[in-house]
């Protein structure tokens, strides 16, 4: 499955209630909350059933650069409803700007903690993401992470459209199945497309975009050590681990987010 495709507006989704509380940096409302927090709130906003899921989102410093370039697809983006800082470099630049985040939340940290939880209480998650021909491999990497938890993994195609008939069918299918965390692991932007599309057609619970985070629950790729991780240079680790899909993302397009910062830094009242 491709995860390189071009951004595109995703079809209009409603108007969402801004979480408090947070900090305004690059036209983005970053929840301002620790790790712990975080996983507090969600883990009570997966038990509502009031016809919609609530989507979360963690922008990084390519998600950055890449909503920089597309205006339609950025609004849809700020909508959803948790936005938290996943990468060092923004958590850096809130200190900067005088606005400083409490800490990353991220995708790989957020699914294992809201998974023990869901085991731990007998709630239902559904995975979408992965590649065709890992079913056996993430299936036991999930279920040796997480014993006991209920899952269902739902693996698209390699051509996976997320508004298309693929991506119906699939919300369909996990309509059906009335989860309470939805993880939606298909890469920017590919699953935050799909989950606004399709949040607003389920019963209820999250739908959290983490990217790879599927592949680190289930042992499939490993994280880069702790101390890389809180002096920001985690990077370094993905290319040595991924040198032919990582290195033009960390080498080449993220630098742009050095302008992004300084277009910031001289805004008026930034913002």
């Amino acid at each position: 499955m491709s995860r390189d495709t071009d951004l595109q507006a995703a079809p209009a989704a409603s108007v969402r209630e801004v979480f408090e509380p947070n900090v305004a940096l690059f036209g983005l409302n970053i929840a301002a909350v620790p790790f712990e927090t975080a996983v507090e709130v969600l883990t009570q906003t997966a038990m509502l059933r009031d016809g919609r899921s609530r989507i979360v989102v963690t922008p990084n410093v390519d998600h950055i650069v890449r909503l920089d370039t597309q205006p339609e697809f950025k609004r849809e983006y700020r909508n959803a409803d948790f936005l938290f800082a996943d990468g060092m470099p923004i958590i850096w630049a809130s200190r900067l700007f005088g606005k400083p985040l409490p800490g990353r939340v991220t995708g790989a940290d957020l699914l294992p903690a809201l998974c023990d939880n869901a085991r731990a209480s007998g709630r239902k998650a559904v995975f979408v993401g992965g590649r065709p021909g890992q079913e056996a491999q993430l299936t036991e990497g999930l279920s040796r992470r997480f014993p006991g938890l209920d899952f269902t993994l739902l693996i698209p195609s390699m051509t996976f459209d997320p508004t298309g008939a693929e991506g119906q069918d699939i919300a369909q299918r996990v309509r059906a199945l009335a989860p309470d965390l939805i993880f939606v692991c298909l890469g920017m932007p590919k699953q935050e497309r799909w989950a606004m599309a399709y949040a607003d057609t389920m019963p209820g619970g999250l739908m959290l975009c983490v990217g790879a985070a599927i592949e680190f629950a289930a042992g499939m790729q490993k994280r880069a050590p702790k101390w890389m991780q809180r002096t920001g240079s985690e990077w370094m680790y993905r290319i040595l681990q991924n040198p032919g899909r990582m290195w033009r993302r960390y080498l080449v397009d993220d630098r742009r987010f050095i302008g992004i910062c300084w277009r910031q830094w001289r805004e008026p009242g930034r913002e």
